[in-house]
């Protein structure tokens, strides 16, 4: 089977080529914006841009599956007058014109990558509730959903969405990179009385799913979450962090209410809702549909994470 991945030199894209080169069962071809350094036997292609214009026909020819990773992600500094129409353009309308050229090449399936957020910010999902998208790359991320479902009507091809909760590995930034830099300096952190759980996941229990639903025939015109299926609190996991790097965890127990005072008057609700708050993914689905369990432990990863450093 020969899979194309776009988006191939981001931080999921990256592991996945190398997962899929390692399986044995996949020739990969890579497309992303600029070039990067694959892993051997990976085809590269480059593109302009994702949107509504691009020719994606060179690289589909000969492709049997796509795993679709390409997207206008959450920008520090957004410096676009209309957040919602840029998001659009890569996320919708780019997504709609490649599944379209998909089709005519005679692809046979699609993966495409999503985000809990198309759910909500907190509170406890199954596939069973209701989008409740809450910014502009949310919403994107959901309409673009929702555009796989009618090219897959029309078209004939199979789709499967899957929603992640955040996603962490070796190379992680943003606040988990930080959270990894804090902890290995063996900095206080005040969060020793949250008791949240947040769900995550792994780039290599991610990768292995995604390559579950390229192949699995029960996954197609499905949609799952995905996660390590160990839910843990912002303590536990500064704990496990901490174990990974041989590292004292250095957690006073600050009230959560005082932290929610102080993040508002700093400015960090948003960050505040992320540290101290629940979002949890439920995967049975993924378990009773596809028989798919996670190969690897939050420890196996975060021991990975440390090894790499």
């Amino acid at each position: 089977m020969t899979v194309l991945v776009t988006g191939a030199s981001g931080f999921v894209g990256r592991r996945l080529c190398a997962c899929l080169l390692a399986d044995g069962r996949f020739r990969v071809r890579a497309v992303s914006r600029r070039p990067f350094s694959a892993p051997a036997g990976v085809e590269c292609a480059t593109i302009a841009d994702v949107g509504p214009d691009t020719d994606w026909a060179p690289a589909l020819a000969g492709v049997s599956a796509i795993v679709h990773l390409a997207a206008r992600v959450h920008v520090t500094r957004e410096g676009s007058a209309d957040p919602l129409e840029a998001f659009r353009r890569v996320n919708v309308a780019g997504t709609e014109r490649l599944l379209r050229q998909a089709v005519a090449a005679g692809v046979r399936r699609v993966v495409y990558l999503s985000s809990v957020k198309v759910n909500g910010e907190s509170g406890a999902y199954s596939e069973t509730d209701p989008p409740r998208p809450e910014d502009p790359y949310a919403v994107s991320k959901y309409e673009a959903e929702q555009v796989l479902d009618v090219v897959a009507r029309e078209g004939g091809i199979e789709t499967v969405i899957v929603r992640p909760p955040l996603v962490y590995g070796p190379g992680a930034r943003a606040n988990f990179g930080t959270l990894l830099r804090v902890v290995r300096r063996g900095l206080p952190l005040p969060f020793a009385a949250v008791r949240n759980r947040r769900s995550l996941v792994g780039l290599d229990n991610l990768a292995d799913f995604i390559m579950t639903c390229l192949t699995h025939p029960a996954a197609a015109g499905e949609m799952f979450f995905v996660s390590d299926g160990d839910d843990l609190s912002t303590a536990e996991l500064i704990r496990r962090i901490a174990r990974a790097f041989n590292r004292p965890a250095r957690l006073l127990p600050v009230p959560e209410p005082l932290l929610n005072v102080a993040a508002t008057l700093l400015g960090q609700r948003a960050a505040a809702r992320k540290t101290l708050g629940s979002l949890r993914v439920d995967i049975s689905k993924a378990k009773r549909v596809l028989g798919w369990v996670p190969p690897r432990t939050v420890d196996d990863e975060l021991r990975r994470i440390a090894e790499s450093v």
